[in-house]
């Protein structure tokens, strides 16, 4: 019982943040919620006994991520920021409402065709081993690659920003 009320709280505070993240107009605000969710993503995979996913959610993308939006923000001038606003657009909504459903509907058939949601009904467990196995092998269906790339492209942002911030004299 005390699982499924902690699971109730964490799952409020990830969809309130995240709807405050999207719907703020200051940035940085937006980078705060985005901080919380993804707090409370951790908090998630620690309610779930996976400690190790939920120390690298924290130190990775609560950590990293977020302190990297943060230097971004911050890279931007002041007078870029004063005098940014955005007007209403339907066509905008609209499009990005049918996204959203396109990728709500793409969630639901990979849910449905690998067997997720039968296999959270029936209790089965992934072990631990499995999930490291899976991120970090580079047989087909593995991630480390993947990651990699990723890595390197936020070395590159990084690079970049700091190229960006440097003075010409």
């Amino acid at each position: 019982m005390a699982n499924i009320v902690m699971f109730i709280i964490l799952s409020v505070v990830i969809l309130g943040s995240a709807v405050m993240c999207v719907a703020t107009k200051r940035i940085m605000r937006a980078a705060l919620f985005l901080l919380f969710v993804l707090f409370g993503v951790a908090g998630i995979y620690f309610l779930l006994d996976y400690t190790f996913l939920g120390a690298v959610q924290i130190s990775v993308y609560a950590g990293g991520v977020t302190m990297l939006y943060i230097f971004a923000i911050q890279l931007v001038s002041k007078r870029t920021l004063q005098g940014f606003t955005e007007k209403l657009n339907v066509k905008r909504m609209v499009v990005g409402g049918l996204s959203a459903l396109a990728g709500l509907v793409l969630v639901l058939v990979i849910l449905l065709k690998n067997q997720f949601i039968s296999m959270a009904i029936s209790n089965e467990e992934i072990p631990m081993k499995e999930i490291g196995t899976t991120l970090m092998g580079a047989d087909k269906y593995q991630y480390v690659l993947p990651f990699e790339f990723i890595s390197l492209f936020l070395l590159a942002c990084i690079i970049g920003g700091i190229v960006i911030s440097r003075k010409d004299k």
